[in-house]
């Protein structure tokens, strides 16, 4: 009897304490949380100069482009130029020869030269088209591409304003050069576009001494 009085007894102690722990009054909300702002970026205020046209010529890509125009152009030069110095010289021997010529002579030899003169002159202008068309090309592809380079290097350095040197016409009369960022330009441009160079030919090995033989 006494064994049952005692489980009944903590029974009703514990229905005692959880009916307390229902009507006590809820714990308080915690606080929120005070998110920290972030520091305002400091806006950019350095200033840099670029030569635009020698920092795409000096790239591996430009230096590549320039060197394929050189071959792929030269033989045409060099047939304008050859034409142009036999002009040259049938000028030389209308004035030293023209005197003991005789008429039909002197007049098929200015009529040479006149269509000679003009043909070469529309040969000429052309060519000097298609390599400034070609020039063009090259500085458009690679400066659009130099372009995406430094808008993140100024953007990563805190630049304002970068001035195109390039041009003869720029408002700059003077900067130092502390602040030219053409080296700098060209380094990021070459690690973004690498070029592959060619195998270099592999090399004969030296000949070989002659053998002497021992008397």
């Amino acid at each position: 009897m006494t064994k049952n009085i005692v489980v009944v007894a903590v029974l009703a102690s514990g229905i005692a304490g959880l009916a307390h722990a229902q009507t006590a009054a809820p714990p308080a909300a915690p606080a929120p949380a005070v998110i920290p702002t972030a520091a305002p970026t400091p806006a950019p205020t350095r200033l840099a100069t670029i030569h635009v046209q020698n920092a795409i010529m000096s790239t591996k890509e430009g230096q590549k482009a320039a060197q394929e125009l050189q071959t792929k152009y030269t033989p045409r030069k060099q047939g304008i130029d050859k034409r142009q110095a036999d002009l040259q010289n049938m000028q030389n021997q209308l004035r030293s020869g023209g005197a003991t010529m005789s008429q039909a002579a002197r007049d098929k030899l200015q009529r040479d030269i006149d269509s000679g003169t003009k043909s070469l002159q529309r040969e000429n202008e052309d060519f000097q088209a298609e390599v400034q068309d070609a020039e063009g090309k090259i500085m458009n592809d690679l400066g659009q591409k130099l372009m995406a380079i430094l808008e993140r290097y100024a953007n990563q350095n805190g630049i304002a304003l970068v001035v195109d040197v390039s041009n003869a016409q720029s408002p700059v009369l003077w900067a130092d050069a502390s602040i030219d960022i053409t080296n700098e330009i060209v380094k990021l441009y070459d690690q973004a576009h690498p070029v592959a160079t060619a195998p270099a030919a592999p090399t004969a090995p030296p000949a070989a001494a002659p053998v002497t033989k021992k008397q």
